[in-house]
């Protein structure tokens, strides 16, 4: 997918990759681009710094009724959703002794949100025969991270959900990819790492910390490509291989790092 003249909806677009995401959309010739998140007042700022082409609107991606009011608002004004990116995430910072509320906080946005995009868009891009879905699931979705079990958990189920829907809906003419991510210069990253958070650290320390604008990069090369990985760290796939190909030597090397940096 081109970006030009396309109608493109970013959640967690107040900030980050999504603010990112947006930004570059724009610049690509976008029709408009529709900034969403929790935060109204930074989503409208962000949207005023990029021009009239952008919208910002409040959603909350935990909310299947918001979801399908935002999805609803745009196809009214616009006519259309030719992209969405579920991006709205969020982390934790704990294992498994982390509080229910956690475990179902990570679930409601992380997994939720992108099954609640999915329903909402997907009627409209189906009648269409056209239509693409980029969901943010990290590259914790395809190898760990250490730190925080609920975002693992929760990261993996974004990437099986995705991987399910490039299955079911591609011969419809649905295009599906993955943002998998590692390090990306944002306040979930440097905050953990000021933090001393070994997750964070581990995160660092496992390849290049991206600028959001760099990951921005790749995803618009993904998208002219229609990958459904997309790896802003190219070095997360040889990663998946080596863990794919020998798991518990990979896991031995993930204990050894961690073990380093607590020192």
């Amino acid at each position: 997918m081109r970006l030009a003249d396309r109608v493109a909806v970013v959640t967690g677009g107040a900030g980050g990759i999504g603010a990112a995401l947006a930004r570059r959309f724009a610049a690509e010739g976008a029709a408009a681009v529709v900034v969403a998140d929790l935060d109204a007042d930074a989503a409208t700022a962000v949207a005023a710094g990029i021009g009239p082409a952008a919208l910002g609107l409040p959603v909350d991606v935990t909310d299947e009724r918001q979801v399908r009011e935002l999805v609803g608002e745009v196809e009214r004004r616009y006519g259309r959703i030719d992209l969405f990116c579920a991006n709205a995430g969020v982390t934790s910072g704990a294992g498994i002794e982390a509080p229910d509320a956690a475990w179902q906080r990570a679930w409601s946005v992380n997994v939720l949100g992108h099954v609640y995009a999915a329903r909402a868009v997907l009627p409209g891009m189906l009648a269409r025969g056209e239509g693409y879905l980029v969901n943010t699931c990290s590259a914790a979705g395809l190898l760990t991270a250490v730190g925080d079990a609920p975002y693992t958990a929760t990261k993996h189920a974004a990437v099986g959900l995705a991987e399910w829907l490039a299955v079911t809906y591609r011969d419809a003419g649905i295009r599906v990819s993955a943002l998998c991510p590692q390090g990306v210069r944002t306040p979930m990253l440097t905050d953990g790492i000021a933090a001393g958070h070994v997750g964070a650290l581990v995160t660092a320390a496992s390849g290049p910390v991206l600028t959001p604008e760099a990951v921005a990069d790749a995803v618009v090369e993904g998208l002219a490509e229609e990958r459904f990985l997309i790896l802003p760290h190219p070095e997360v796939a040889d990663y998946v291989r080596r863990k794919a190909a020998e798991p518990d030597g990979w896991l031995a090397a993930m204990r050894s790092m961690v073990a380093r940096l607590r020192r």
